[in-house]
Order: structure tokens, then C-alpha cells, then sequence
């Protein structure tokens, strides 16, 4: 029965490596067992939802850009944890994980994947461009997504609602000019901002020892203090953001964390993800350090689940994964009359001497 299960266990977590901070994160984090079951929940689902767009892209039902979050879970699952529903969000192109902790249903994202008008953006953004309440998309521009998080942060600080906003980048775009710009406008005007680096070891097939000066990316932010944090423990990564919100939300301003992650597949759907690192590489990841058998693991030593209630959670999500990728298939693509519609805010531009392709089509948001 329930009643047999340690309700509540406290796990040492990593110390984190601190720049400018004079104290960082609790080296100790509690987890309940409703959290622990919350959180296997959620990566469970990325990682079979993922496992899944790459089943429909080899059958070519996918097609075009695609980013693959597998290996990752912990840092989706550990920011949205720390942070509140009407905190804001942005991400480069690898979002199909924060889509879901934002609160999108697996259906229309799969859906947004094929595009379909079931998806989340109607099938017109694909896997690059999806977007929900507070959280302002995957960004298809390397690094543009940065300055954009600056101004959401301006703007809550304009606002005055002791909101932050989670603006996130990998070690690939860390070296784009527009990063210093964002941070130096940040720390000047004190925005609450978290800067995070999700550094998985490779800017598509750059080793990130190739491609930057310094791979400190906690430390890039020079006069904005800074974490490193183990990228693989969900434990670790929300303690450091509920740590890095707090600091925002005291007025102290900006900070910069990067999590040390690791994918799984290539950069994108066509890189094998093999000619850059061994397969050995990957494979020691998984078998050391998986976020969801970490997280697992913890649980199961501590008498907090049983074997069997995994189990049946990963069934239920199979399940409901399976059910999203009919819906997905079978859904239909939007129809040519809705082409022109959700560009303009309100009114169309003028025609000028009827050079408009589509003007027998009337764009509608």
C-alpha cells in the first residue's frame, strides 16, 4: 500500500561552482514523493514523446528541421519546477521538452511536428516555432532569442510583478556578439533575467573545447555572477534556478547558470551524431548518468515508489504518446484559405497596384 513508502527524503546534490556569488545553492535538496513521481512523469513523457518525432521522421512524416531533446529531460523538468506558470520563458530551437513543461498537450506538439492544424502553432511553425502562455517559442536563429529574453525581463521589470524570465541558449550560440550585448544591458539596468547555458558538450558537431576560448560559460557573463550546475540531476538544477529566481526577484539582478547536459541524437535529424564522438561516448552517458534512471534510482533505494508503479507510469505514457501520434498522422493539414491568416495583428496592408499574390485570400487573427 502507499502508506508503506517514505513520504519525504532529503539527497546530497553536487556542489555547484560559483562566480561572483559568495554563497550558491543548498548541497542538500528534499524531494516528496508526490514531486520525485511528478518529475519521472515528465521526463518519461519528453523522452518518449522525442523517441517517438524520431520514429515519424525516418518514416518521412516529419520533415525539415528537427532537434531532438532526449538526454536533457533534467533541465526542462528542474527550471519548471523552481519557477512559477506565469514566469516567462525562451529557448533556442531544441524546444520541444520546455513546449511540454510549458503546458502543451504531447497531441499538438506532435501534430505542430507533421503540420497539422491540430498543432500548436496550426501546423504553420513546425519544430522550431512553437509557443504557449508565457512562453515565447523556440527560436530558429542561433542565439537571437537572447536579447529577446532581455526585453521580456525588461518588461516584467517594467511592470513591476516581481516576475523573472528563464532565457536559454546552448555552448553553440555562447560565443554570438548579441549574448554581451543582452548581459551588458542587463546587468546596467539590473533585469530579472536567468541567462542559462544548456552546455551539452557540442555546438553541432563542435566540441565545445573547439570552439570556445574559454568553456567557463557560467563565467562568460564576466561581471554578472555566475553557476555551474550538474545538468543531469533534476535535484541539482532546480535548486539552482529556485537559487538564481531568488536572486532576480530580490532586485540583485541578473545571473548567469549553465547546466552541463548531454544529448543523445545528433545536433539535428540529419547528423548521426557518431562522426564527432564515439558511440561509447553516448553510451557511458546513459549508463552513468541518465537523468531519468538517476531520479529513479534515488527512489527506488529509498523505499519512495515500487518497481511496479514505474512501470505502470511508463505503460500510461506509451500509451498516451501512441494516442498523440495517430491524432498526429491522421489530423488534417490546414487548408490553403488559411495561409494569410495570424500574420497581421489587426488590419492587412494596403494593396499597392495589385501586386498582392494572395489578395483573394483575407488574413483573419
Amino acid at each position: 500500500s502507499f502508506a508503506d513508502f517514505t513520504p519525504q527524503a532529503t539527497f546530497d546534490i553536487k556542489k555547484c561552482e560559483l562566480h561572483r556569488l559568495e554563497e550558491g545553492p543548498p548541497e542538500r535538496a528534499e524531494l516528496t514523493r508526490e514531486q520525485g513521481l511528478q518529475y519521472y512523469r515528465l521526463m518519461q513523457t519528453v523522452r518518449r514523446m522525442e523517441l517517438k518525432a524520431d520514429q515519424l521522421y525516418k518514416q518521412k512524416i516529419i520533415r525539415g528541421f528537427c532537434h531532438l531533446y532526449d538526454g536533457q529531460e533534467a533541465c526542462a523538468a528542474g527550471i519548471e519546477a523552481a519557477i512559477n506558470p506565469t514566469d516567462h520563458l525562451i529557448t533556442a530551437y531544441r524546444a520541444h521538452g520546455y513546449t511540454y513543461t510549458r503546458g502543451v498537450p504531447i497531441k499538438e506538439i506532435l501534430a505542430e511536428l507533421t503540420g497539422r492544424k491540430g498543432g500548436v502553432a496550426k501546423g504553420k511553425g513546425g519544430s522550431m516555432h512553437m509557443y504557449a502562455p508565457h512562453f515565447y517559442g523556440g527560436n530558429g536563429i542561433v542565439g537571437a532569442q537572447v536579447p529577446l529574453g532581455a526585453g521580456i525581463a525588461l518588461a516584467c521589470q517594467y511592470q513591476g510583478n516581481n516576475q523573472v524570465c528563464v532565457t536559454l541558449y546552448g555552448d553553440g550560440a555562447a560565443n554570438q556578439g548579441q549574448l554581451f550585448e543582452s548581459f551588458n544591458m542587463a546587468a546596467l539596468w539590473k533585469l530579472p533575467c536567468i541567462f542559462i547555458c544548456e552546455n551539452n558538450k557540442y555546438g553541432m558537431g563542435t566540441s565545445v573545447e573547439r570552439a570556445s576560448a574559454s568553456t567557463d560559460y557560467y563565467k562568460r557573463g564576466d561581471f554578472i555572477p555566475g553557476l555551474r550546475v550538474d545538468g543531469m540531476d533534476v535535484l541539482c538544477v532546480r535548486e539552482a534556478t529556485q537559487f538564481a529566481a531568488d536572486h532576480c526577484r530580490s532586485g540583485k539582478g541578473p545571473i548567469v547558470m549553465e547546466l552541463q547536459t548531454y544529448r543523445y541524437h545528433g545536433h539535428s535529424m540529419s547528423d548521426p551524431g557518431v562522426s564527432y564522438r564515439t558511440r561509447e561516448e553516448i553510451q557511458e552517458v546513459r549508463s552513468k548518468n541518465d537523468p531519468i534512471s538517476l531520479l529513479k534510482e534515488r527512489m527506488l533505494s529509498n523505499n519512495m515508489a515500487s518497481v511496479e508503479e514505474f512501470k505502470e507510469i511508463d505503460v500510461a505514457i506509451r500509451k498516451e504518446v501512441e494516442e498523440a501520434a495517430q491524432f498526429a498522422v491522421s489530423d488534417p493539414e490546414p487548408p490553403l484559405e488559411e495561409l494569410c491568416n495570424h500574420i497581421f495583428y489587426n488590419e492587412a496592408p494596403l494593396e499597392v497596384r495589385g501586386t498582392h499574390p494572395w489578395s483573394t485570400l483575407k488574413s483573419v487573427s
